[in-house]
């Protein structure tokens, strides 16, 4: 397994979560512990409603824990300002949904460049950058079309390309095959996989497609406000 420097190790410590709906008060994780390796691919499985995306938020930094900490190579980036946060999120961690949430008035070329236009990169910098990623996900003769007149696969693979425009070290991706057809969804897999062992990139995945949780080095079920390994007595 290619271990390059640009992964993080995450340490999620004594995670809490817990929303109040009026005299309702639900609690979704109590001192939810999780560690994720350098390079690592782990799936997090379960029911829907337990919070998996929720978990999948916190460690990408979108929402915070009701208590606990998340530490990113030892950093508790939680203590940081929302400025200093989003910087960090948008550096260093790609997202990638179930639904695509493309642009549809930008080609795909233009979506791909968005998050480098945010940063205030030189548009031909990120401009390189999304063509060879294009390129490399076999969609550079589609660059100049927009999501509308996109297949399902390609807008994932658009979406992909995006996440990592940036040279992230973590991608998080919620139920990303949801929406795909078999073959689309295997292929995916396989791009994963690839990116893995390219780029030596962590993953987290939130799936429940249990051929994508099969080909991670790890899965993990969330229940009752804990993760356990996938298939371990409570």
């Amino acid at each position: 397994m290619n271990d390059r420097p640009q992964g993080l190790h995450i340490h999620a410590v004594g995670i809490s979560k817990i929303f109040n709906n009026g005299p309702q008060r639900v609690e979704l994780f109590r001192d939810l512990e999780l560690t994720v390796a350098r390079g690592e691919m782990v799936a997090v499985v379960g029911a829907s409603g337990v919070g998996k995306s929720t978990l999948l938020h916190i460690l990408g930094t979108l929402d915070r824990p009701t208590a606990g900490k998340v530490l990113f190579g030892g950093n508790d980036v939680f203590l940081w300002s929302d400025t200093k946060l989003a910087e960090f999120r948008n550096r260093h961690i790609g997202f990638v949904f179930q639904f695509h949430y493309l642009l549809p008035e930008f080609t795909a070329l233009e979506n791909v460049m968005m998050p480098g236009l945010i940063a205030g990169l030189p548009k031909k910098e990120i401009r390189s950058r999304a063509e060879d990623l294009l390129e490399k996900l076999q969609l550079a003769h589609r660059r100049h079309h927009r999501p509308a007149e996109l297949s399902g696969g390609e807008q994932q693979r658009v979406a992909i390309a995006r996440a990592l425009v940036l040279g992230p070290s973590l991608l998080l991706a919620d139920e990303p095959t949801g929406n795909l057809d078999t073959r689309t969804a295997r292929r995916f897999h396989e791009l994963l996989v690839a990116l893995n062992n390219d780029l030596g990139l962590t993953m987290v995945v939130v799936t429940h497609n249990q051929e994508l949780a099969a080909i991670m080095h790890r899965t993990l079920q969330l229940s009752d406000g804990q993760l356990r390994p996938a298939g371990s007595p409570h």
